[in-house]
C-alpha cells in the first residue's frame, strides 16, 4: 500500500510511493510511520522520490488539511535494486549545506526539525539510527568521504542539542560517494545524491 511521500527538503522513498507534496505540508507523524520497525516485512525494491525545487515556507504555516490533500508535484522516480537493508526502515533527507561544508542552513534546519519532533515521539523513543551523509562525484573521493562525514556529524549534533535525543540513539557515518542514489560518472553534480539517508537499525 502506498505510504506518503515527503518532499522538497526531504526525500522520502518507500514501496510504490506515487506522490510528493512539499516539505512544510509534510508532518511529523509521516516521517514517524516511515521510520517505525515493521518486523517481518521486506521493503524490496524501493522508488524514491526527488522532490520538486522550490519550498520555503515554515513547517508552521502548513494547511491542517495537508495530509490528506497533497497538491500535485513533478515526481521522479528511481528503483533501485533490493538489498537485505532495506528490511530497516529509512528515509533519504535532501539536507541542504553551505557549499562545501558541513554548515547547515536555516532550510536545512527546518527539515532537521521535522526528523528531530520524530525521534523524539514516543513511537521511535526505543529505536536507534544511523545518520549516513552521502554526496555527489563532484570532487576526490577522499573528500567527499570526509565532507560527508562532518555533515552526518552536523546531522547529529543539531539533532542532540535541540532536541535531546541521546548521543548514543544516533550513529553518523560518512559514505560519501558509495551508494549513489542516481548512477552518474565521475564530477557530475547532482542534488538528489547530496542526501542524508537515516536508517531505524533498531531490531
Amino acid at each position: 500500500m502506498a505510504a506518503a511521500a515527503i518532499s522538497t527538503t526531504l526525500m522520502f522513498g518507500v514501496a510504490y510511493s506515487t506522490g510528493a507534496w512539499a516539505a512544510q505540508d509534510s508532518s511529523v507523524q509521516d516521517v514517524i510511520d516511515a521510520l517505525k520497525p515493521h518486523p517481518g516485512k521486506s521493503r524490496g525494491s524501493r522508488p524514491v522520490v526527488a522532490p520538486p525545487s522550490d519550498a520555503s515556507t515554515p513547517l508552521a504555516t502548513a494547511p491542517a488539511s495537508a495530509a490528506t490533500h497533497p497538491p500535485s508535484a513533478h515526481v521522479t522516480v528511481v528503483p533501485r535494486t533490493a538489498t537485505a537493508e532495506d528490511d530497516h526502515p529509512s528515509l533519504d533527507f535532501n539536507i541542504q549545506f553551505a557549499t562545501g561544508s558541513a554548515e547547515l542552513t536555516p532550510r536545512a534546519m527546518k527539515t532537521l526539525d521535522v526528523l528531530g519532533k520524530a525521534l523524539s515521539s514516543k513511537d521511535l523513543a526505543d529505536s536507534k539510527f544511523r545518520i549516513e551523509g552521502h554526496t555527489d562525484t563532484v570532487g576526490s573521493a577522499d573528500l567527499n568521504k570526509e565532507l560527508s562525514t562532518r555533515r552526518a556529524q552536523a546531522v547529529v549534533a543539531y539533532l542532540t542539542q535541540h532536541y535531546s535525543i541521546t548521543p548514543d540513539r544516533l550513529q553518523a557515518i560518512g559514505m560519501g560517494e558509495e551508494s549513489l542514489l542516481v548512477p552518474t560518472g565521475p564530477n557530475v553534480p547532482d542534488q538528489r545524491n547530496r542526501r542524508v539517508h537515516v536508517v531505524n537499525i533498531s531490531g
